[in-house]
């Protein structure tokens, strides 16, 4: 879903592989135990990757902004904007297609799911709010560039949304405020973020030596049931992705990242397309219990979140039927889309 012909950068696929993998298996494990009614091993693995899973991946999402924000506003709309909401509603509408029924039985009308599905446009639904939530960063970054607010104070105001107590019920203003202060700083400071991998590539020894005495303290605190606290919070969000970066430049290095990096460069496609072959992998183990753990029940699970979506790319890549899913048609964007050099990124 990249737009254009972008050159990737190995070790940013890599750090969205494990993120969007990290995704995939909250979904499916939580969903699996609240399925069976109990718990498996796996639920740990998803608790100790709660503080930095989302951080990282907003903190990945606005490191190539620096290079894009000052294009014309009506390619930056285009591509920050419309390119992202394209998606949503698309993915939105397949989503209803298949829970309506479910959804209009439960409440005894169609006017529930129908009332759901207009909400869904002012209101983030399930697991595509992320995509909502970028495009609205995207603006607010580049308004905030266009009226000179320095950027000290804009981080400043990021990390106190993120402190604060906000809970009002609205997917959009409460994930802004948790999240934007990590998607500022992916952008601001992506120099930095872009010298620890380089660093990480040469020092094998330091990096595996730190990111073993993170994974001691960010599961200590897990476990303590301290990662919710405000400062906590911030300090093992922006710790876990740079961790998450290390262990990126690390297995890149070492050559052993080819499966992150592929899962990274069609981080989205996942991302738009996991719910299904999840909940359909869910059901057909749990009704059958041809195994019994519910721990291997939500790796599978998992397993399948993760590769189907990368199957039904392969098919609509291979039959070249389908392409709406994961590319914008011409009618879809607000100029032309028109090959030429960019600079390195790993995704639009």
């Amino acid at each position: 879903m990249a737009e254009g012909g972008s050159q990737r950068v190995d070790w940013v696929d890599a750090a969205k592989g494990i993120c969007i993998i990290f995704v995939v298996m909250m979904h499916s494990t939580l969903g699996t135990e609240k399925a069976a009614n109990a718990t498996g091993w796996m639920g740990h693995v998803v608790e100790f990757a709660r503080p930095f899973r989302m951080p990282d991946f907003f903190m990945i999402s606005g490191l190539f902004l620096a290079q894009v924000i000052d294009r014309p506003w009506r390619r930056y709309l285009d591509r920050k904007v419309v390119h992202f909401f394209y998606f949503y509603i698309l993915w939105l509408t397949i989503q209803f297609a298949f829970k309506a029924p479910g959804m209009a039985a439960e409440a005894g009308s169609w006017h529930a799911p129908l009332s759901e599905y207009l909400l869904a446009y002012v209101q983030p639904f399930g697991t595509l709010w992320f995509i909502y939530m970028l495009p609205v960063m995207f603006v607010i970054t580049r308004a905030l560039r266009e009226a000179r607010v320095p950027w000290q104070a804009t981080l400043a105001a990021a990390a106190v949304l993120h402190l604060a107590p906000i809970h009002t019920g609205s997917v959009l203003i409460d994930e802004f405020s948790s999240r934007y202060v990590f998607f500022f700083s992916g952008y601001i400071f992506a120099a930095r973020a872009f010298a620890l991998a380089a660093w990480a590539r040469t020092h094998l020894p330091l990096g595996l030596a730190g990111l073993g005495a993170w994974a001691l303290v960010n599961g200590t605190l897990v476990a303590l049931g301290f990662a919710d606290q405000p400062l906590v919070s911030l300090a093992l969000g922006t710790a876990g992705a740079l961790a998450v970066i290390v262990t990126a430049a690390l297995l890149t290095e070492s050559g052993l990242a080819r499966p992150l990096v592929h899962c990274g460069e069609n981080s989205i496609v996942i991302y738009l397309a996991f719910f299904l072959p999840m909940a359909v992998t869910r059901i057909v183990l749990l009704k059958t219990g041809i195994i019994t753990d519910i721990g291997t029940i939500s790796l599978l699970v998992t397993t399948a979140g993760v590769l189907g979506p990368l199957i039904l790319f392969e098919i609509v890549r291979r039959t070249g039927q389908g392409w709406f899913l994961f590319r914008r048609p011409a009618w879809a964007r607000l100029e032309p889309e028109t090959p030429r050099p960019r600079a390195p990124q790993a995704a639009e």
